[in-house]
């Protein structure tokens, strides 16, 4: 297989990576350095499973959920198709594309976090009937380029238990600021934490 183009859309995880207000901020630091340790440098990493560009397993908001580890593998390595959805402060099923053949993944183009060194103030409603209208499209993964598919001071999470009760599953933080609409080849893999309920991604687009 020969790749042609690859987009990086992955948030870099830094000092000034923005984590959800009240969370833990991400760190890294050299734990030891070849002056210490007289052969290697070894990092260290304090980090949340939710900064950045992010998988939420469904034990993130169920305890009866599914974690990190036990997260179906081909949802996150599949064919996406990127939907402009520029411009909408609410985004419903109606607004979404006609899926293109062989698509699995979803990834939706708001535009609206436009300072990635600062936590948004707003970003657009995502209605459950995402949910629905993914599950009748044969659509296994929700991609955005948001915090979060629920508003910052949300309690019931009315668009995370939607997807849970379709079986439906969450990709958060994405960068598509580069992507135009279309249809890729998506590989977001979440690292394998046991009993985890989310996990930093290294998120690509590629034809």
């Amino acid at each position: 297989m020969k790749i042609e183009k690859i987009y990086d859309i992955s948030m870099e995880l830094s000092g000034q990576t923005p984590e959800w207000p009240g969370d833990i901020p991400f760190q890294y630091e050299l734990a030891a350095t070849i002056e210490q340790s007289g052969s290697v440098n070894v990092g260290k990493v304090v980090t949340s499973t939710h900064i950045g560009t992010h998988v939420d397993a469904p034990f993130h908001y169920d305890d009866d959920g599914i974690k990190i580890s036990e997260l179906p593998l081909d949802c996150y390595l599949t064919t996406a198709q990127v939907a402009d959805v520029r411009g909408k402060t609410e985004i419903t099923g109606s607004d979404l594309p006609a899926v293109e053949k062989g698509v699995t993944a979803i990834l939706l183009k708001t535009d609206t976090w436009k300072d990635r060194t600062k936590f948004p103030e707003t970003w657009p409603l995502f209605d459950p009937s995402i949910a629905e209208w993914m599950m009748e499209n044969g659509i296994k993964l929700l991609g955005v380029d948001v915090p979060s598919v629920d508003t910052e001071h949300s309690k019931d999470l009315p668009m995370h238990m939607a997807m849970n009760c379709h079986n439906r599953f969450i990709l958060e933080g994405i960068v598509l600021d580069e992507v135009p609409a279309g249809v890729y080849q998506l590989a977001a893999l979440p690292l394998k934490i046991k009993d985890a309920d989310g996990s930093p991604v290294r998120a690509v687009l590629y034809t």
